[in-house]
Order: C-alpha cells, then structure tokens, then sequence
C-alpha cells in the first residue's frame, strides 16, 4: 500500500463527478497507488465515480478497498449488515461500480451484532477463494471482535490484515487496546480523519466565522464539527502552527504525518475538494518528525486529547441500521 491512502467518502459524495476525478488524478500524479471508499457512499455512487477514473490505469499497480454493511439500494431488510446474502450480493455490485475483477481489501465497515462472527467471516473467505477479493479487513472493531474475526479467518485459511480506525492527534482510542492486539495478530491500521474533517489544519479560527467553503458549512460536517469549533479548542490548534513551520511542514500535512508516525499504522487516507489540496497533503508520506515535536504537539494539545479505548465499543450500532 501506499503510505498515504486516497479516500473517496466526503469529495465524491458532496462534491462534481469532475471535481472529484480531478482529485483522484491528483493522487495518481503524486504516486499514492491506493484507493479506499465503500458501497454506502453516495449509495454507490462513489464507487461508481472511483472506477471511472482509474479506468486505464495498470490494476496490478493499484490496490483498491472497499467496504460492505452500511444500507444500501433501497434500504430493505437484507440491503445492511454482514449476513452471507448481503456480503455476497455487495462485493458484486461494489465490483460492477468499480469496473474490476477485485478488490484488493474487502472490509467490514462495522460489527455486525445481528449476525453470527462465523456467517460473516465464512462470506467473506468464499468472496477471496473466488478471486473477488485478495484480503479481507475490519474497521472500528473492538480488540475481542478484531481477536475473534482473526481467529475465524485462519481457521477458514484467509488473510485479515487490517484495521480502519480513526485516528490522529486529537483522537487516539486505539492506542490502548486495538494498537497492541493488531501488532500480536499482524494487523496494520488503514486510518481515516488524520485532519479532523479539517480541524487540525488550522483554517477553523477561535471566535471567527467559519470559512464558507469548508466542511464545517455542509449538514454532515457541520453536525459532526458543531461541538469541536470552541475557543480553547481552536487557540491551541492555531498554536501548531509553528511546530509545523519548524518542520517545513503545513499544518495539514503535520497532521497526517503525526498519524504515520506510529509503527501500526500502514496507511493515512487523505481526502480533498480540490487536487492541490491532494498534492500537499501526499507530500507528508515518509516525513519523521522529530521528537521534539511530538512532545509539543502532546504538549499543546494537552487535555483536548481523546485517549479512552472502551469508546471503539460504540461505534458498531447493536442493531443492523435500515
């Protein structure tokens, strides 16, 4: 994989099929080799937008992932979840959109509560064992779930090589628990959000409007940032800015360099509205910060700082969403 990972969910849900394929291209141009997106985004129409664009381009030299559980189609009864009917269904309708014979990583996206770990972990070893798919991985599992599917998949003689968490310097729940388990079971983390949707660019500033082209200004964004976009909060961002400077780096770019820096991590996924924003942020792959500077930015940032690992357990609804 490549180090910094492009991912599709937010560019090509909310913004032009044009734009969006610029963006990609952008990746392409900056030499990041992998791409990350799932069926629920955009009801497939990410998908549909990713294939498009890579049309052309050698598969053998790209990895592809996608992910399956969100509602899908319609919303119907077996349109969500992992059960085996909507697992194999899924990847055909992911390949079709994609425009591939595989992917390279299919991922659960959630924990499915309603459906037995052995149903879900045999649909995903038959999607390998027809050629669908090379390897298979989670996102946002708890370290039990993430030990039990792995134990599933050898028994089954398939490969579950990764994790997509969160994670950056604000938001550090896997530290505790999920980083030690995956490193025993040979898991690496796929990583989305090394900016905060942003945040830790430094665009947000304290007691200013919100700039009228960010996330902060779309529904979804402005929900999920409403309760981050507070003074202290955004005063000791704007306080890395010289952090990043002494390392000749922007302020997005320290961001996901920050998240590289842990030795689970394989890959950031970094998104964009526009293909500059691609360019800079690619820019932060195989950068090493320096001591001094992690001690700063865990300085600065402080109490602001989200350590608590039980937090994962939330993330997978106990009931499949409709």
């Amino acid at each position: 994989m490549s180090a910094i990972t492009y991912g599709n969910w937010v560019t090509h849900t909310e913004g032009s099929a044009d734009s969006a394929t610029a963006c990609i291209r952008a990746a392409l141009d900056a030499g990041i080799t992998t791409f990350e997106t799932a069926d629920v985004y955009a009801n497939g129409r990410a998908e549909e937008i990713l294939g498009s664009a890579l049309v052309g381009q050698r598969r053998a030299s790209l990895e592809i992932l996608t992910k399956v559980f969100a509602p899908t189609g319609p919303g119907g009864p077996n349109d969500s979840g992992l059960s085996r009917k909507h697992i194999l269904e899924s990847i055909d309708g992911s390949l079709r959109r994609l425009q591939t014979d595989y992917v390279d990583v299919y991922q659960a996206h959630r924990y499915d509560h309603s459906t037995p770990l052995e149903e879900t972990l045999e649909a995903f070893a038959d999607v390998v064992r027809s050629g669908k798919a090379l390897y298979i991985g989670v996102s946002e599992w708890t370290p039990d779930q993430i030990r039990a599917g792995h134990r599933l998949a050898r028994e089954l003689h398939v490969s579950l090589i990764s994790n997509q968490p969160k994670y950056n310097a604000l938001y550090r729940e896997i530290e505790p628990e999920i980083v030690p388990v995956s490193k025993e079971l040979g898991i690496g983390q796929i990583c989305f959000s090394p900016i905060e949707q942003g945040l830790l660019t430094g665009k947000y500033k304290p007691g200013a409007a919100v700039p009228e082209d960010s996330r902060a200004t779309t529904q979804e964004g402005g929900q999920y940032l409403s309760g981050l976009l507070n003074d202290d909060l955004l005063s000791r961002i704007q306080r890395l800015a010289p952090v990043a400077e002494a390392e000749s780096l922007s302020m997005a770019q320290l961001a996901v360099a920050w998240v590289l820096q842990n030795d689970n991590v394989a890959a950031a996924i970094i998104g964009g509205s526009r293909p500059e924003q691609v360019t800079e942020n690619a820019a932060a792959a195989g950068k090493t910060l320096s001591n001094e500077t992690l001690e700063a930015i865990d300085t600065i940032l402080g109490d602001a700082v989200q350590r608590d690992g039980s937090l994962v357990s939330t993330m997978s609804p106990t009931e499949r969403p409709s």
